[in-house]
């Protein structure tokens, strides 16, 4: 019997592409374990008017630990559309199965690293004293709350009575809304909970102790959106006072974030953010470290669940390509999170190290290391194709 079972969900487009690379990576780094394939994605969703079958989350529900590819998601009148014929007209909804994972097993507390490899090519540049040229050492923790804010899904176009006489009772509503016909609304509601939000804190504060990271912060919009981001910056500080002294507490606006990543953003360790903002600051730092191809996360549930995924889309375009083109790093470094989690760190520090060398080297570089357009000839102008990446890097895990 393996020592490990893990369930594989490749979802769509480049899902299944990074997924097999990524198992060519594990099983020549030692990793003992069994896979078990789970369904997820557009496929099921037009066959079966349903991205996310039962039978996949009883799969998730009794091995506990998933790695996750990508899926496509489209807006619900296109996905309608692509639903089989005998499934049309019958009232489906698409919503996204990775957001359906995260809130029916509350996968709570999402953890997005942004860490540089030394000689990227594409790694963050800035103009320093005299016309030189800098380039700062990035590595950021990002921990997303993710099951609440503007993704918990409670929204309504044309809200029904019960909701309209509601919000009306709320004297900003009425001023700014109130004559607004009530088939013109579309809301959307941005929901924190103390007991979320103090679990997503604390995880950050945990981080940056047991790693040895000097300041936690938190990057949210409180002078405007006074309640929750709010409630997040008044509960950061109650923990970091009585339990955290020793890690520094920032607190910082999610725009101004935005420019001060770009002027300093060595300066910033472990950061903590509601699921929308935390999308946002992980997206950002990410591209400071090389982007999509490169940006890896956890998500993490109170009883014991897991799914690692990179945090690039699909790219179905990509997938139809004879010779596959994307950079599988993200997903790779997505695997060295489970091994991490599973205790297995002797061997996830094998594959990053043999990441970290194919990169320093610059001998086998993806087609976005060489700054070019993803088309099917890049190939032919010089960039390694997926499989010749992996195999690079399966060649320095073997030495």
């Amino acid at each position: 019997m393996p020592k490990h079972i893990i369930v594989t969900l490749p979802g769509d487009g480049i899902g299944s592409v990074v997924m097999t690379q990524v198992l060519r990576v594990l099983a020549a780094a030692g990793f003992d374990a069994g896979y078990v394939h789970g369904d997820i994605g557009w496929e099921f969703w037009c066959r079966e008017g349903n991205p996310l079958p039962d039978r996949t989350i009883e799969l998730i529900r009794k091995h506990k630990v998933a790695l996750f590819g990508a899926i496509t998601s489209k807006p619900n009148d296109e996905a309608r559309a692509e639903l089989d014929p005998p499934l049309q007209g019958k009232g489906y909804t698409y919503s996204s199965p990775i957001v359906g994972l995260r809130q029916l097993f509350n996968l709570d507390i999402c953890v997005r690293p942004c860490k540089s490899y030394k000689s990227n090519p594409l790694n963050f540049v800035r103009r320093g004293k005299g016309d030189s040229l800098e380039e700062p050492f990035i590595d950021v923790v990002i921990f997303r709350q993710n099951t609440e804010c503007l993704y918990s899904g409670v929204e309504w176009t044309s809200p029904p009575e019960q909701v309209y006489k509601a919000l009306m009772t709320h004297p900003k509503f009425m001023e700014n809304f109130g004559n607004v016909p009530v088939e013109e609304l579309s809301i959307s509601t941005r929901i924190f909970t103390r007991r979320a939000t103090e679990r997503i804190l604390s995880a950050a504060f945990e981080h940056a102790r047991k790693f040895g990271y000097k300041s936690v912060t938190v990057c949210e919009k409180p002078n405007v959106i006074r309640e929750t981001s709010g409630l997040m910056w008044k509960m950061a500080r109650e923990i970091q006072r009585t339990l955290y002294p020793e890690v520094r507490l920032l607190n910082t606006n999610i725009d101004a974030q935005m420019m001060w990543l770009t002027k300093n953003p060595e300066d910033y360790e472990v950061i903590v953010a509601g699921n929308m903002f935390g999308d946002i600051a992980s997206d950002a730092f990410a591209g400071l470290i090389g982007g999509l191809g490169f940006a890896c996360s956890a998500q993490y549930s109170s009883d014991g669940i897991a799914v690692f995924e990179p945090t690039h889309g699909s790219a179905p375009k990509y997938a139809g390509y004879a010779i596959p083109i994307v950079n599988p790093v993200a997903m790779i470094e997505s695997a060295c999170m489970m091994l991490d989690y599973l205790e297995e760190k002797e061997i996830s520090s094998r594959i990053r190290k043999a990441v970290a060398a194919v990169i320093e080297e610059g001998k086998v570089r993806t087609y976005d290391m060489m700054r070019m357009n993803g088309r099917p000839e890049v190939i032919q102008n010089g960039a390694a194709s997926t499989i010749q990446m992996t195999d690079a890097i399966i060649s320095r895990i073997l030495k």
